[in-house]
């Protein structure tokens, strides 16, 4: 009987290194509120900041982890240095990514998540092609609409602008590789979903660790 000599484990071995996931999807479908809760949950990866010229809103108390506020002027400065991933002006406010905390987050080793709009998820993938983009997406428009109206943060022409610029990026889900849906009180499975795609991810042959 001849031995086995077979590798132990078979060609084309699935890719390792740290993963680069993007979560977009429209205004008001909880993406904030996903990555709390990943967070809540353990999740030692890195959650990329977004930088913004928005000021804070005069109705929130406690400081948005997510966001970094930062004067015109060095908001400036960060983008003429080649310093952000993405950027995009929304609502006429400017927003952006800062690449170096992300860029040191993946030599560490370390899972990155970050949280931008349709536009900068796919400067992003151009930037990094190995990025994994996941689109978060509502039940519905109506249920989109509902949770908007919830948050008590914007005037009807803003709530009708957000709905529209909503089904247009409803439509472009194409361009993702992963659709969550985030259910009303649900909150945990869509968690639960997204660390099953980074799973996922983990496993898939070929898989090339992102470069910036």
């Amino acid at each position: 009987m001849s031995k086995d000599t077979s590798p132990a484990f078979p060609a084309g071995r699935a890719g390792d290194g740290p993963l680069l996931i993007v979560v977009s999807g429209p205004s008001g479908v909880g993406k904030d509120a996903v990555l709390d809760r990943l967070r809540e949950r353990g999740f030692t990866g890195h959650i990329a900041v977004t930088a913004t010229t928005r000021p804070p809103r005069e109705s929130t108390v406690e400081v948005d982890p997510h966001l970094s506020i930062l004067s015109v002027q060095d908001f400036d400065r960060l983008l003429a240095e080649d310093g952000l991933l993405e950027h995009a002006q929304v609502y006429g406010h400017r927003y952006g990514v800062p690449k170096q905390p992300v860029k040191e987050a993946l030599e560490r080793g370390q899972d990155v998540v970050v949280r931008v709009d349709i536009q900068g998820a796919a400067s992003i993938k151009a930037l990094a092609p190995a990025a994994v983009l996941v689109f978060l997406a509502p039940p519905s428009l109506d249920e989109l609409e509902e949770r908007i109206r919830s948050r008590g943060l914007d005037d009807e022409p803003t709530i009708r602008r957000r709905l529209g610029k909503a089904s247009e990026e409803l439509a472009r889900t194409p361009g993702f590789d992963y659709v969550v849906v985030n259910e009303r009180d649900r909150l945990d499975e869509a968690v639960d979903r997204l660390l099953a795609i980074m799973a996922a991810e983990r496993c898939r042959v070929g898989r090339r660790a992102p470069k910036l």
